[in-house]
């Protein structure tokens, strides 16, 4: 089955032979990939750049927060890698560094809304204010997408509000807690199937677990791609 770039495959995996294992036993049904900061220690950055030169894309999820200075210099470094998307947290802040950070380059910045792992308890615990995580999640995509983020990070349960938004036509969602029926949850609270996801507005979906822990995750992921090619 011919590898569908709407699919993205975390590799959340503890190093890059690990990272490296699993790429090769997906072959050519992946094209998109998703490194993230727990793998940062692990040779990610190795790992994205040996996928990227056996013409993978390649999805750093850094969730960078901090200064602004610190955000540019971080994003500028990153952004000599060639890599695909990188995300930041969605304070406006933020976004703009990073924008200012990746200058020229063909970069995508990815804000970070509210994680999918997260619910109103959590947001509580976290002194966020107070109001429902769906309202919270459009405002955030709307300030980070005017601060000139190229997309946003969202729940599939938010994907077809933020769509709708004026700010965030030609941008990119990506939604992440993407779950097929029957799967286990994990630790993701605002969850959707691959299908449903990319129904209500979703231009990628990221799925990590229900294929990288599958007993096989060949299968598992021509399962995901045949549910894509049916929307």
């Amino acid at each position: 089955m011919s590898p569908d770039d709407r699919l993205i495959v975390a590799l959340d995996v503890p190093n890059i032979l690990d990272g490296m294992e699993i790429a090769d036993k997906l072959g050519d049904s992946v094209s998109f990939y998703k490194i993230g900061l727990g793998m940062l220690t692990g040779g990610g950055l190795a790992l994205a750049n040996e996928l990227k030169e056996r013409g993978k894309r390649i999805f750093l999820d850094m969730k960078f927060f901090d200064i602004g200075a610190t955000v540019e210099r971080a994003v500028s470094g990153i952004a000599q890698y060639n890599l695909d998307f990188l995300t930041v947290h969605g304070d406006p802040h933020v976004v703009r560094a990073a924008v200012a950070g990746r200058g020229d380059t063909d970069l995508k910045i990815l804000a970070v809304t509210i994680l999918t792992s997260l619910d109103r308890t959590d947001l509580d615990d976290c002194l966020i204010q107070s109001g429902e995580i769906q309202n919270l999640v459009i405002e955030r995509a709307r300030l980070a997408l005017s601060a000139g983020a190229d997309g946003v990070i969202a729940s599939p349960q938010e994907a077809t509000l933020i769509r709708a938004l004026p700010e965030a036509k030609g941008k990119l969602i990506v939604t992440p807690g993407v779950r097929p029926a029957g799967a286990a949850l994990g630790d993701q609270k605002r969850i959707a199937t691959p299908a449903s996801a990319v129904s209500d507005g979703a231009d990628h979906i990221v799925v990590g677990r229900p294929i990288i822990q599958a007993d096989d995750p060949v299968a598992a992921t021509k399962a995901i791609l045949s549910e894509l090619a049916s929307v």
